[in-house]
């Protein structure tokens, strides 16, 4: 069965950096595309970044483009987010996604709170 894993959640300074990490069982990692999303207090879960299988393309949020680094280990099925330049609006649940066969898996999440 699909099990995604997150990790590296805490407390941090604004400016401050982050590496959280998705550990995923259960379906042929290499071939799917992975997600990182985020759930502020009292707003919708939004997108954060997503990278292709092999890791060839990346998309990210407009909102973190060029603080936010999304990477992947197709050998050890991690995928992971490098947050640096953290901002008290990037408090938030983070969350790791992965669709497969049409249905949508979700982590338990990881609390990131920016603040000082």
């Amino acid at each position: 069965q699909v099990q995604l894993v997150e990790s590296g959640g805490g407390l941090v300074q604004p400016g401050g950096s982050l590496r959280l990490s998705c550990t995923a069982s259960g379906f042929a990692f290499d071939q799917y595309t992975m997600s990182w999303y985020r759930q502020a207090p009292g707003k919708e879960r939004a997108l954060v970044a997503v990278i292709s299988s092999s890791g060839s393309y990346i998309r990210y949020a407009d909102s973190v483009k060029g603080r936010f680094t999304i990477s992947r280990d197709n050998r050890k099925y991690t995928v992971a987010l490098q947050m640096n330049g953290l901002k008290p609006e990037d408090t938030a649940v983070y969350y790791c996604k992965n669709r497969y066969e049409g249905v949508d898996y979700w982590g338990k999440g990881t609390l990131v709170t920016v603040s000082s």
